[in-house]
C-alpha cells in the first residue's frame, strides 16, 4: 500500500499524520484512525496498512502534535511491563492536556483534510480508535453526526464520553472491550444506555484479554483478539461505507 507523511492544518498549528491507501488510482472511503496513547509507530502503521488493503484511505493523525512530531516520546521497540511506568509518566501530562475542546477542534480539521484528499472519497467516513483513541473516535462521531457513518473503539474508555454523548450517536457502532477494563455489570450499564438511545451497535468483552490487546508491540497483545477486532471492524465498514 502507498503511504504518505502529511501535515494537517489545524486551528493550533500543523498536525503530522500517516496515511495509506490502495494503489489503484481511485478514490476510496475514508477512515480516520486514532492511535492509542503510545501514538504513531511501526505497529500502528502496520494496522493502518492492513486496513487500507481492504479498500480504504486510512488517515492516522498525531493527536499530540502540539508537543512535537511523532514519536512525541522515545518508545522501546517492545513496550513491556518494565517500560510502562516510565512511558506513562511521560504520556499522562500529554493526555491530560488533550482536553475535549482540543479534541473537537482537531476532529473538524482531520475530517476536513481527510475528505479532500485526492485518493479519498468525500464521505461519509468511519472513525476508529484504540485506548484513548477510542474515546476520541466517539467524541468525533458525536460532533459530526452527518459525516461519520461508523465508529469503533477497542480497549477504549468510551464510557468517559458520558451518557449524554452516547445518546447523540447516530453512527453504527462497535465497541470491543478488554476483560480487565470493565466488569459485565458495567458493560450492561453501557449497553443499556446505547439501547435507550436507539443506537445501532454491538458492544462486547473480548475473551481472555487485557487492556491494549490489539497492539502487537506490547505485552498485552492477543492475536486471537486482534483477529476478532478485524472480524467486527471490517463488516462494520463494509455495511456503512459501501456506497462511498
Amino acid at each position: 500500500m502507498p503511504t504518505k507523511i502529511l501535515q494537517i492544518p489545524t486551528a493550533d498549528g500543523q498536525a503530522d499524520a500517516f496515511a495509506t491507501f490502495p494503489d489503484d488510482g481511485g478514490r476510496h472511503p475514508g477512515v480516520l484512525m486514532y492511535a492509542d496513547g503510545f501514538g504513531i509507530r511501526p505497529a500502528l502503521r502496520e494496522m493502518a496498512r492492513e486496513l487500507s488493503g481492504h479498500g480504504y484511505y486510512v488517515l492516522v493523525p498525531n493527536f499530540f502534535y502540539r508537543h512535537g512530531p511523532a514519536p512525541v516520546i522515545e518508545l522501546p521497540e517492545h513496550i513491556g511491563e518494565a517500560a510502562r511506568p516510565g512511558v506513562f509518566a511521560q504520556l499522562m501530562p500529554l493526555i491530560e492536556a488533550h482536553t475535549p475542546e482540543r479534541v473537537l477542534r482537531d476532529a473538524s480539521a482531520y475530517l476536513r483534510f481527510l475528505t479532500t484528499q485526492p485518493e479519498a472519497s468525500a464521505g461519509p467516513v468511519a472513525v476508529t480508535g484504540y485506548c484513548i483513541g477510542g474515546l476520541l473516535a466517539v467524541r468525533t462521531a458525536v460532533a459530526h453526526p452527518g459525516q461519520v457513518a461508523a465508529v469503533a473503539g477497542f480497549h477504549a474508555p468510551v464510557g468517559a464520553a458520558g451518557p449524554d454523548s452516547l445518546r447523540r450517536l447516530t453512527a453504527q457502532v462497535h465497541f470491543g472491550h478488554a476483560e480487565t477494563d470493565l466488569t459485565p455489570e458495567v458493560l450492561a450499564e453501557l449497553n443499556q444506555a446505547l439501547d435507550a438511545a436507539g443506537v445501532d451497535y454491538t458492544s462486547e468483552i473480548y475473551p481472555d484479554t487485557v487492556h491494549g490487546f490489539t497492539m502487537a508491540d506490547t505485552d498485552a497483545f492477543n492475536p486471537a483478539a486482534l483477529q476478532l477486532h478485524w472480524d467486527h471492524l471490517l463488516p462494520l465498514l463494509g455495511r456503512t461505507l459501501a456506497n462511498c
